[in-house]
């Protein structure tokens, strides 16, 4: 799929993105609600989870960052989870988007359009089943353009309440 002109260079994740990585997410949850972690404690938690988790295995973590010129400007995370195998014919595999994070001031440019698709193409080219997100308010008509729409299937019991958990009521 096309991404956006505007988005001057769309890459995979590597490990020398784990800074850049580890920053925008602090910035993202912290926008949401007060840290109780320092922010160098945090992004040094996070660098150590990447390296555990993203691209490790075959059911690690993706990650795409959008850049202008040295500036890292928006990130988003996939994973795919194998379903438990059956014997029917349906892909055994889900995905799982999450932490879809444009800096403010790049906002409404196509960035997280981008992004979205980039995690979207790496779905349909393994030939994911069914992929799940948690939108906030402001995300969620941009996953409405891409066809994703409430289920009556799934359902949920969020055993903790916290800012990041979307209200839908």
């Amino acid at each position: 799929m096309a991404h956006d002109a505007r988005v001057a260079f769309l890459r995979s994740a590597g490990p020398h993105d784990f800074p850049l990585l580890a920053a925008m997410r602090y910035e993202f949850r912290a926008a949401m609600d007060e840290p109780d972690e320092a922010r160098d404690v945090f992004e040094a938690r996070m660098i150590g989870w990447l390296g555990e988790h993203l691209g490790a295995s075959p059911g690690a973590w993706n990650a795409w960052l959008a850049v202008d010129g040295e500036d890292a400007i928006g990130a988003v995370f996939l994973q795919i989870v194998d379903k438990v195998p059956g014997p029917v014919p349906e892909p055994e595999q889900l995905g799982y988007i999450t932490s879809l994070y444009v800096r403010p001031e790049h906002r409404g440019a196509g960035v997280g359009a981008a992004l979205l698709d980039a995690a979207l193409d790496e779905c349909r080219a393994r030939g994911v089943d069914t992929i799940v997100l948690w939108p906030s308010a402001r995300s969620r008509s941009l996953y409405e353009r891409r066809g994703f729409r409430s289920p009556g299937l799934v359902m949920e019991l969020p055993l903790v309440d916290h800012p990041g958990r979307s209200r839908l009521s």
